[in-house]
């Protein structure tokens, strides 16, 4: 068995929510659970690939939280994403090491 975990941090890389789910699970099921209800003053989300779904971008824009997630290969319709600021997902990936 195994497991992930999903997390929110805030922009200094300190720890807002953590979610765990059994490893076999779509990242989406992490997600509605951490990102339905941010609170602002959220600036963006910053997500992996795994997090490429219209279903994830439609719930931050109903939020007014614009996403910062790159598409993935198989996407059809092209997505923007802001590749400067994606380099600091940095922070989240940081979360998990400590």
């Amino acid at each position: 068995m195994t497991s992930k975990l999903h997390g929110v941090c805030d922009s200094k890389g300190g720890r807002l929510r953590l979610h765990l789910r059994e490893g076999q699970c779509s990242d989406f099921t992490g997600a509605d659970v951490l990102l339905k209800d941010l609170l602002p003053p959220v600036a963006t989300v910053i997500g992996g690939k795994g997090y490429d779904r219209d279903k994830i971008r439609k719930m931050l824009s109903q939020q007014g939280i614009p996403p910062c997630i790159p598409p993935r290969r198989c996407r059809k319709k092209p997505v923007h994403y802001r590749k400067r600021l994606y380099r600091k997902r940095y922070k989240i990936e940081s979360l998990f090491s400590d």
